[in-house]
């Protein structure tokens, strides 16, 4: 079903032997995004090149919309935005910028990983595989990625919920999640943008370019 030979140094991780072939075997029915993009995060941000980690909820799961890389969004997708609307009001807000570009892919290329609490959801139905199983494979990414300062943002309860698994190290940017439905409690205004790259610039690294390429 899935083809990991792009995964990289993320390859090593326990969870392709181990968990993987179960959650497999529960998603037949079909699900979103399409497998050959499930793991699409990974392979664009490899381990030793990210310095940002967003975490989100579940892919969108409206057919089309979800790209395999949290909050992204195909520019040929033409409908709602949602919650990718709303982060682009909080990059203006924060930063005076614009941003219209619905794929997020030039921030995986900088070094942004984009990674979902759950991995696949069936389509129209949200948040319906959030205890299948990908549990094991964020704790093990993050798990990957203590080796070293970086900055995480958790958006909303559940990317919040894996911050017992952060190092000290790091930096941690929380808020409500960008959803239309919490929004407003919390998300705008919470700067996270500016917050990680005034950090990243302190850590003598390269800030992010979180608008329009």
């Amino acid at each position: 079903m899935f083809d990991l030979s792009r995964l990289g140094d993320w390859a090593g991780l326990p969870f392709f032997d181990t968990d993987l072939s179960g959650i497999a075997t529960k998603l037949e029915k079909g699900f979103l995004p399409p497998a050959s993009l499930t793991f699409a995060a990974l392979e664009r941000c490899q381990p030793e090149k990210t310095k940002a980690i967003i975490i989100g909820q579940d892919p969108y799961h409206t057919p089309g919309k979800a790209d395999g890389l949290a909050f992204s969004i195909p520019q040929s997708f033409g409908g709602r935005l949602d919650s990718l609307g709303n982060i682009f009001k909080e990059i203006q807000s924060d930063l005076g910028q614009e941003r219209r570009r619905t794929d997020l892919h030039d921030w995986a290329d900088q070094g942004v990983l984009l990674l979902n609490t759950a991995l696949s959801v069936p389509p129209g139905q949200p948040k319906a595989h959030a205890k299948l199983g990908w549990a094991v494979l964020v704790q093990q990414v993050i798990a990957r990625l203590n080796d070293r300062p970086r900055a995480f943002i958790l958006w909303g309860g559940p990317a919040q919920a894996y911050e017992k698994h952060l190092s000290d190290q790091h930096l941690t940017v929380k808020s409500a999640h960008p959803s239309p439905l919490s929004c407003h409690r919390g998300f705008f205004g919470s700067r996270p943008f500016s917050t990680v790259n005034q950090w990243l610039i302190e850590q003598g690294q390269e800030p992010i370019h979180w608008a329009d390429p």
